[in-house]
């Protein structure tokens, strides 16, 4: 729970699928400037979310009110997904969900994140997760270079 008492995590349902999906795609629009124009529309997008993510993935959702505005998916220990709604981020809700994330990982977490994006990588080594690997982009669909970011319980948070 936030300190304001209006944010609670919940596990993802399918019905979720269109506000996850409107959360992946504005984020990453607002966050991410640098990425290659989206190639997907936003029903196969949806259609991912609810036929593979929601169905492969433990996944959470952040609900303010009754709004969902964020969420979180993991798949074993690697940490898939993780985005807000752009207008509330910076408010404890990306922590509510990786601390959430967390607790389903007793052995520890890993995350790749864009060497471009600075705003979640600094967010990551904050919440202690420190750098394993680079790559030069051949790994993921936008041929961008990444980073492969781990946390393991005890180390700083």
């Amino acid at each position: 729970m936030s300190d304001d008492g209006r944010t609670r995590i919940r596990r993802a349902e399918d019905a979720d699928a269109a506000a996850i999906t409107r959360i992946h795609m504005t984020s990453r629009s607002a966050t991410m400037p640098y990425l290659p124009p989206q190639e997907f529309s936003d029903e196969q997008v949806r259609h991912w979310i609810r036929d593979v993510v929601l169905k492969e993935c433990r996944s959470w959702v952040a609900m303010r009110d009754a709004e969902v505005v964020g969420y979180a998916a993991l798949d074993g220990d690697l940490l898939e997904h993780l985005y807000l709604l752009p207008d509330v981020r910076r408010q404890g809700i990306g922590t509510l969900l990786l601390d959430e994330v967390r607790r389903h990982s007793p052995d520890g977490l890993s995350l790749r994140v864009f060497q471009q994006n600075t705003e979640a990588r600094a967010f990551y080594e904050r919440h202690g997760f420190t750098v394993l690997d680079t790559n030069d982009g051949d790994r993921n669909m936008e041929n961008l270079p990444d980073m492969t970011l781990r946390w393991t319980p005890g180390t700083a948070e």
